[in-house]
């Protein structure tokens, strides 16, 4: 068996973590495929994504999955590869607030288990991102506590499996697990 070679990044709004995992992303000297998890929804948003694209290198392969992260995950894994997803938190908003404005995916949990799952069997480097947003005060709505307290356990799972975890704050990444990010 291939031992797992897992990186969470983790860290608030604008804290380096998109670059940070590209620049690791790069240093890995393999073919990568980036997994965007994004729904676009607004010419701001557009903006963001576009700046993300431009500083990304062009001969990445990328993959667009808002939904269905771990059927991405097995399909991009494989030995001599590295995956970068980037990120959990805007995969959960779009299981936990579909597009439509209707109430949260029915099948969210299990699309958590899912993913879960493919992270522990995923072959390659795999690296992944997401928000921490559980240093602020319990919000007071409660579609927003469900969000944050998903998004809580969720990151909680990957860091679990992951052999490395860096928390970025400020463009500077801190090593949580794993030893020198």
């Amino acid at each position: 068996m291939i031992p797992r070679d897992l990186t969470f990044i983790v860290g608030g709004a604008r804290s380096g973590k998109s670059a940070h995992a590209e620049r690791l992303a790069s240093a890995s000297g393999l073919p990568v495929t980036y997994i965007a998890t994004a729904r676009v929804a607004d010419a701001e948003f557009s903006a963001r994504v576009e700046a993300h694209r431009a500083r990304r290198p062009a001969h990445w392969a990328l993959a667009e999955e808002s939904v269905d992260l771990a059927g991405a995950l097995d399909a991009a894994a494989a030995p001599g590869r590295c995956v970068l997803i980037d990120c959990l938190t805007l995969w959960l908003a779009n299981l936990l607030c579909p597009s439509d404005g209707g109430p949260p995916r029915a099948d969210y949990a299990a699309r958590l288990d899912a993913f879960e799952a493919a992270c522990a069997r995923a072959a390659g480097t795999v690296l992944v991102v997401s928000n921490e947003i559980g240093l602020g005060v319990v919000p007071l709505g409660a579609a927003t506590r469900l969000f944050v307290d998903e998004l809580g356990g969720l990151n909680q799972r990957v860091a679990a499996l992951a052999n490395r975890a860096t928390l970025m704050v400020a463009g500077l990444p801190l090593a949580l697990k794993g030893g020198q990010p």
